[in-house]
C-alpha cells in the first residue's frame, strides 16, 4: 500500500507540563477533518501533524492547540528537492526560501537532497515555501508520510527517477554523438574526405543536417542546464550556468559556420562544434547520473534503520492473540513475542524471559538477557525464549523512530567548513565566467591562427571544466556517510557542527557515576574472621537486609542472589538510624553496620580495622558484620567500574586527549576510582551546579573540551562543553542537552565517536583538496596557459569528462567511510 501524499507540519507547542498533555492535544487535532495523523513528541515539545491541504488548514491546527491553553511556536519542515547538485544549488535554494516572508531560517543540504525550513505558520504556509523553491528553478519531491522499508522515501524516489531520466538522456546523446563526431571531421576519415571535400556544398549540407540532429540533444538532453538559468544568474550561484553557456557558445558558433561561412576571413575557420555540444552533454549527464547513484549509497544507514522496523505485531485483545499492523499498536497493549521475531515497539517485559539481540540499535554484538521488568526496544531481535511485554512507546515515540529522525536531521545539517565552501562557491561561478571571457578575448587578440577557433575552444573548455559540482559535494556526502556510520555503531551525532568539533577535542571530562561506573552499588568484597566462611556471612547479612529499604542493603541482597545463595527470613528486624540493622536469622543474632554500632554493642572489631581501612582507601563502603555477638567479617559495597571504562580511557589518552574525572564524591573515593581506571586529574566534591563551571575553567585553559554524563545535573555541563556526550542509558534531559548520544552507555562509544569524527573530517579534507586542486589545475590548463610552453591545449570533450568524473570521484571517496570499523575494547 502506497503512503499518502500529504503536507506535514511540525509545530512547537509550549505549556506541556504533564504526561496527560500529549494525548489531549493529539485527540483534539485528530478530530479536525482532513488530518491524517497527529503525534506529540514530549521530549522535543513538537506536534507532528500530517494533513490533506485540500481539507484541512494550518490555521485550524494552530487554533485547536491554542484553544486547549497551549502556546504555538515556529513550525519546521523538511522539503525534499529534485535536481539539486552542488553548493551553488544550495545557496540558490536557501536564498529563495529565506526571502519568503515568515521564514525564520532555511538550511539546504546535498546529503539528504532537502531543505530544512523553520517558519512562522501564521505568516507563511507550506505551499508558499514550495512555490519559492519552484520559482528558483527546482522541483519539490512530494513528501510521503511514513515510508515503509519496501517503498522509497521521497528523496530516494526522486533520486531514482532523476537517475533514470539522466541515463535516458545520456544514451540518447551518446547515440547522436557517434555519427556527429564522425561526420564533423571528414578529413580524418579517408572515405568521407573524398565525398565531403573542404568548402563543398555537400559538407555544408551534411553539417547542417548534423545541427538539426544535435538540436534535440541541446534542447532535451541538456534541458536541465537551461531550466531556470535566468533566475540562476540573478543569484550568481548555479553551476549549470557554466555548462549552458559553454554548449550554447559551441552551438552558436557552429550555426554561424554553416549558415554564414563567408563572414570568416579564412574558410578553414568555418568549422562546426556540434560534437562538442553532443559529447559534453552526454558526458556531463552521465556524470550526474553516476553521482546520484553513488550518493544513494551514502544513505545506507538510514535504509538499514528503516528496514529494522517490524511490520506486524501480535497483541492480546479481548483475551485473544491477534496480528495487527505495527502502526495500530497502542500504549499499554500486551504484545507477544516468540523466538526469532522482531520486537515491534518499545515496552517492559511482564511475563517470560529471553535473550535479545540489540546490536542493530546499540552496536553491541552480545545478546542481552531480558527478565520481567526489563525494557525492550522496538526493532531488536528476540533470540531464544518467548515473552510478553506492555507497550510503553509506539509510533514516532519509539527509540528506533527517534534514532531515524535524529540521524536524518543530522545528515541535513552543515559543518562549519561547509558554510565556508558554500560562500566560496557563491563567488566561484561569476569569477570563472569572467576568466573564461578574458581568456577568450586574449586568445582572439594575441593567439595564433585560426584565432577565432582557438578563442571559442578556450572559452567553452574553461566554462565546462570549472563547474563546482565536486566542490559542493565534498563535505555533505562525507557528513552523510559519517553520521550514518555513527548510527550503525550506536552513536547518534546531532549535527555537522558536533562532528567537526569532536575531531578537535583535546580534553574529555568524565562524570564518575553512571559514566565511568555503573551508577548502582554492588558487593565487591567479603572479608571474614577465622571460623567463618564468606558465603555464610554474606547469606546471613543479605537475609537480614531483605527487610531494609536502604540502597546498600538492596545491593547486598542482589549480590547474594547473584551467587545463588538461599536466603532466609529475618526475625525481630530493627533498623538503627545512622548505624545499621539487627535481627535474628536461622537462630543467629546478626548485627550489620558501622564501627560505632559495634562498639555500642560491646563487640571487638580490632582484627578487622586494617582491612576496613584498605577497603575504604579503595573508595568502597565497608560495613561490619557480627554473628552471635562476635565479629564475623566485613561486607564492602561500591559503585563498580564498567567493564570497558579503563580500556576506553587508555585509548582516549592514546589519541592525545587529556582525561579528567569529575565527581561529587569525597576526594578519597574519587582518587581511588581514578587510580583504578588510570585517570590522574580528578575533580572531587563538585556540586551539581558547579559542573558547568568546571567545564568552563578547562576551556579557559585553551582546551577544546568534551563532557560525558548521564544525569539531569549533567545537562548544563553537557551544554557548556564544546561537545557534549550523553550516555543513552541516562535521562532524556541529558540526551536532549548533548551533541552526541551513546546508546549503549559504554565509554568506548566516546572513542568511536571521536574516531568517526576524525575519519570523516579527514575524508572531507581529501575531497576538498581534490576538488580545489582539480579546479586550481584545470582552469589554467583550460585557459591555455601551457600552450606557449609545451603546446598543450585541452579539448572541451576531455574537460567535460574530467568535470563529470571529478564529482563521481568525490562521492566514491566519501563512500569509503562505509568500511570504517571501530576499535573494540582492549584492541
Amino acid at each position: 500500500m502506497t503512503a499518502a501524499i500529504l503536507d506535514r507540519i511540525d509545530v512547537r507547542v509550549g505549556g506541556m507540563t504533564c504526561p496527560h498533555c500529549p494525548p489531549a492535544i493529539e485527540k483534539a487535532i485528530n478530530a479536525i477533518a482532513g488530518v491524517t495523523s497527529a503525534h506529540i513528541n514530549i521530549a522535543e515539545k513538537i506536534a507532528r501533524v500530517a494533513y490533506d491541504p485540500s481539507r484541512a488548514k494550518v490555521a485550524d491546527i494552530l487554533r485547536v492547540i491554542r484553544s486547549l491553553g497551549y502556546t504555538v511556536g515556529t513550525a519546521t519542515a523538511r522539503i525534499p528537492i529534485k535536481n539539486m547538485h552542488c553548493s551553488s544549488c544550495v545557496i540558490r535554494i536557501e536564498l529563495a526560501v529565506r526571502m519568503t516572508p515568515g521564514v525564520v531560517s532555511a538550511r539546504a543540504s546535498l546529503g539528504p537532497n532537502a531543505v530544512d525550513v523553520e517558519y512562522q505558520p501564521e505568516l507563511v504556509d507550506f505551499q508558499a515555501i514550495r512555490r519559492a523553491i519552484e520559482s528558483a528553478g527546482y522541483r519539490v519531491a512530494e513528501p510521503k508520510i511514513e515510508p515503509t522499508a519496501e517503498e522509497l522515501d521521497p528523496v530516494e524516489a526522486a533520486n531514482a527517477e532523476e537517475y533514470r531520466t539522466f541515463m535516458r538522456k545520456f544514451w540518447f546523446a551518446a547515440a547522436i554523438s557517434v555519427p556527429v563526431m564522425a561526420l564533423s571531421y571528414p578529413d580524418l576519415i579517408p572515405g568521407l574526405r573524398d565525398w565531403m571535400p573542404a568548402g563543398s556544398d555537400t559538407r555544408r549540407i551534411v553539417w547542417a543536417f548534423l545541427g538539426v540532429l544535435s538540436l534535440p540533444v541541446l534542447v532535451w538532453a541538456g534541458s536541465q542546464f537551461f531550466t531556470g538559468m535566468w533566475d540562476a544568474l540573478k543569484y550568481r550561484a548555479v553551476m549549470h550556468t557554466l555548462i549552458a553557456i559553454g554548449i550554447s557558445a559551441a552551438f552558436a558558433y557552429s550555426i554561424v559556420a554553416v549558415a554564414w561561412p563567408g563572414i570568416f576571413p579564412n574558410m578553414a575557420l568555418a568549422e562546426v562544434f556540434w560534437d562538442v555540444t553532443d559529447v559534453v552533454v552526454a558526458l556531463v549527464v552521465l556524470g550526474l547520473a553516476l553521482e546520484i547513484k553513488a550518493k544513494g549509497r551514502t544513505s545506507q544507514a538510514i535504509k538499514k534503520l528503516i528496514g529494522l522496523q517490524a511490520k506486524t505485531a501480535r497483541v492480546i485483545r479481548d483475551g485473544k492473540e491477534i496480528d495487527i499492523a505495527v502502526e495500530e499498536v497502542l500504549v499499554n497493549d500486551v504484545v507477544v513475542v516468540r523466538p526469532g521475531e522482531k520486537i515491534p515497539v518499545d515496552g517492559q517485559v511482564t511475563a517470560g524471559s529471553s535473550a535479545v539481540d540489540e546490536s542493530m540499535i546499540t552496536g553491541e554484538s552480545m545478546p542481552v538477557e531480558k527478565q520481567i521488568g526489563d525494557e525492550v526496544i522496538g526493532g531488536t531481535l528476540n533470540k531464544t525464549g518467548s515473552f510478553r511485554f506492555k507497550a510503553t512507546k509506539v509510533g514516532k515515540d519509539t527509540a528506533l523512530a527517534s534514532i531515524i529522525r535524529m540521524v536524518k536531521d543530522a545528515q541535513g545539517s552543515k559543518a562549519p567548513i561547509q558554510r565556508v565552501v558554500d560562500t566560496v562557491s557563491g563567488y566561484f561561478v561569476p569569477t570563472v565566467m569572467i576568466l573564461a571571457v578574458l581568456a577568450g578575448v586574449a586568445w582572439y587578440d594575441f593567439g595564433p591562427e585560426p584565432r577565432v577557433v582557438f578563442a571559442t575552444v578556450i572559452l567553452v573548455t574553461t566554462l565546462i571544466i570549472a563547474c563546482p559540482c565536486a566542490l559542493g559535494l565534498a563535505t555533505p556526502t562525507s557528513l552523510t556517510v559519517g553520521i550514518g556510520k555513527g548510527a550503525e555503531n550506536g552513536i547518534l551525532i546531532r549535527s555537522g557542527d558536533a562532528l567537526q568539533a569532536a575531531e578537535k577535542l583535546d580534553a574529555i571530562i568524565l562524570d564518575k557515576t553512571g559514566t565511568i561506573t555503573k551508577g548502582e552499588p554492588a558487593v565487591t568484597d567479603v572479608v571474614v574472621t577465622p571460623g567463618h566462611n564468606e558465603a555464610n556471612v554474606l547469606r546471613l547479612t543479605a537475609s537480614l537486609e531483605r527487610g531494609s529499604e536502604h540502597p546498600l542493603g538492596e545491593a547486598i541482597v542482589k549480590g547474594a542472589e547473584a551467587r545463588k545463595l538461599k536466603l532466609s527470613d529475618a526475625e525481630a528486624f530493627a533498623a538503627i538510624p545512622g548505624h545499621g540493622v539487627s535481627g535474628r536469622v536461622d537462630g543467629h543474632d546478626v548485627l550489620f553496620g558501622n564501627a560505632k554500632l559495634m562498639r555500642d554493642r560491646g563487640i571487638s572489631i580490632a582484627m578487622l580495622e586494617t582491612e576496613w581501612g584498605r577497603l575504604a582507601n579503595e573508595g568502597k563502603t565497608p560495613m561490619y558484620v557480627s554473628i552471635d555477638n562476635k565479629a564475623a567479617g566485613l561486607v564492602a559495597v561500591a559503585d563498580t567500574v564498567k567493564a570497558d571504562s579503563k580500556a576506553a580511557i587508555e585509548v582516549l589518552k592514546g589519541l592525545g586527549i587529556e582525561v579528567v574525572m569529575l565527581t561529587g564524591d569525597n576526594e578519597r573515593t574519587g582518587r581511588a576510582i581514578g587510580r583504578e581506571v588510570g585517570v590522574e586529574r580528578v575533580l572531587a566534591e563538585v556540586l551539581p551546579d558547579d559542573k558547568a563551571h568546571e567545564v568552563q575553567k578547562l576551556q579557559l585553559e585553551g582546551k577544546s573540551v568534551g563532557m560525558v554524563g548521564d544525569g539531569v545535573n549533567d545537562a548544563p555541563a553537557l551544554a557548556q562543553a564544546d561537545v557534549g556526550f550523553a550516555i543513552g542509558t541516562g535521562t532524556d534531559v541529558a540526551i536532549e542537552a548533548s551533541d552526541v548520544t551513546l546508546i549503549k552507555g559504554s565509554l568506548m562509544g566516546v572513542v568511536t565517536a571521536i574516531e568517526i569524527s576524525r575519519a570523516t573530517m579527514r575524508n572531507v579534507r581529501q575531497n576538498l583538496v581534490g576538488a580545489f586542486g582539480y579546479n586550481t589545475l584545470g582552469i589554467p590548463v583550460a585557459m591555455g596557459v601551457l600552450y606557449p610552453f609545451i603546446g598543450l591545449l585541452l579539448s572541451p570533450l576531455i574537460a567535460a569528462a574530467a568535470m563529470a568524473f571529478s564529482s563521481v570521484t568525490v562521492v566514491t571517496n566519501a563512500n569509503r567511510l562505509r568500511f570504517f570499523q571501530p576499535r573494540k575494547a582492549g584492541s
